[in-house]
C-alpha cells in the first residue's frame, strides 16, 4: 500500500513513523503547507518522501491530519481522486466536517477520531508510541463502502488502536464535555493565573497540580480554535454546565459547609475507579 499524510505535526508524523514499520505499507508519503514541516519531517524520517497534491491519486489511502476547518478545504479539492481511494480524516469534531463531505466522496471516506495527542505540535513532537493501546473513534461508517471502511479498520488496528463505532452527533456531545472543556478551562486557568500573579511567583509557587491543570493550555491555538468553532453548541452547553458546579463548589466554601464540601469531593475521587 502506498500512504499519503496530509499535515506533518504530531499527529501525522507519529502517524508516519507507525505506518514506516507497517508490513502492510511499502511506501508512506507526506505533504503540509508548512515547508519547513516538510522539511523537518524528511530529517526526522517520518515520512519517506514527499509528494505534492497532484500526485495525490498514484495513492491507496490518504490520511489528512490537519486542523478541521482546513479539513472541510481539502476535502474539496480531493473530489476527483480515484474512487479505489481511501480517505482517512483525523479530525477532532465530525457534524460540520460531514455537512461538507462532496456527494462523491462520501463513499470513500471515513471519519476517525484518534483520542489521543500531547500539548506539543509540529513535526519534532512526534513519537512512535503516540496510538499504542488508544481508542479512536469511526463515525457514521455505514455511510462509507465496505471495502474503505475494513481497509481502514485494519490500518488503525495494525498501529495498535482499539476500535469504537459512534454517530457524529453522539461524538461532538461526548468529546466536548470529555475533551474540549477540559481544553477550554486550562487555558482559561492558564490566562487567568498569569493575569493576577507574576513570572518569578508561578515559576517558584507552580507544583504539580498547576502544573497538571495547565500543561494542555500549551496546545496549539490554529488547531484548537478551529474545533472550539465547529463544536461551538455542545462546547458552550458543557461550559454551562460547568460553571453550575463550580457555583455548586463556591456556595459550599461560603456557607462552610464541610460536611457537603467534602462528601461532593468524595463523589469526585470515584473517578479514579474509571480511570
Amino acid at each position: 500500500m502506498k500512504i499519503a499524510i496530509i499535515g506533518l505535526g504530531l499527529i501525522g508524523g507519529s502517524l508516519g513513523l507507525c505506518l514506516k514499520e507497517n508490513k502492510l505499507v511499502s511506501t508512506v508519503y507526506g505533504y503540509d503547507l508548512n515547508k519547513e514541516h516538510e522539511k523537518q519531517a524528511l530529517e526526522l524520517g517520518l515520512i519517506h518522501e514527499l509528494i505534492s497534491f497532484k500526485e495525490l491519486s498514484k495513492c491507496d489511502v490518504i490520511f489528512i491530519a490537519i486542523p478541521v476547518n482546513a479539513i472541510i478545504t481539502v476535502l474539496q479539492k480531493l473530489e476527483k481522486i480515484p474512487k479505489n481511494t481511501t480517505i482517512i480524516e483525523l479530525g477532532s469534531t465530525k457534524e460540520q466536517i460531514i455537512k461538507s463531505i462532496p456527494k462523491n466522496l462520501k463513499s470513500q471516506l471515513i471519519l476517525a477520531h484518534p483520542m489521543c495527542g500531547t500539548e506539543n505540535s509540529g513535526p519534532k513532537a512526534a513519537f512512535k508510541e503516540l496510538y499504542k493501546d488508544g481508542v479512536c473513534v469511526i463515525c457514521d461508517s455505514e455511510k462509507a463502502l465496505v471495502s474503505h471502511r475494513q481497509r481502514a479498520i485494519e490500518i488503525l488496528s495494525h498501529i495498535g488502536m482499539r476500535i469504537v463505532f459512534m454517530n457524529s452527533k453522539a461524538h461532538d456531545h461526548h468529546t466536548a464535555i470529555i475533551s474540549h472543556l477540559p481544553h477550554a478551562i486550562s487555558f482559561a486557568l492558564a490566562n487567568f493565573v498569569m493575569k493576577e500573579e507574576n513570572k518569578k511567583n508561578i515559576v517558584h509557587l507552580a507544583g504539580g497540580s498547576f502544573r497538571g491543570m495547565s500543561r494542555i493550555a500549551k496546545s496549539s491555538p490554529d488547531m484548537w480554535t478551529s474545533i472550539f468553532e465547529q463544536n461551538k453548541e455542545n462546547l458552550l452547553n458543557s461550559i454551562e454546565l460547568f460553571e453550575q458546579e463550580l457555583s455548586y463548589c463556591k456556595q459550599m466554601i461560603e456557607k462552610n459547609d464541610l460536611k457537603a464540601l467534602g462528601k461532593w469531593m468524595k463523589k469526585a475521587n470515584s473517578l479514579r475507579d474509571i480511570l
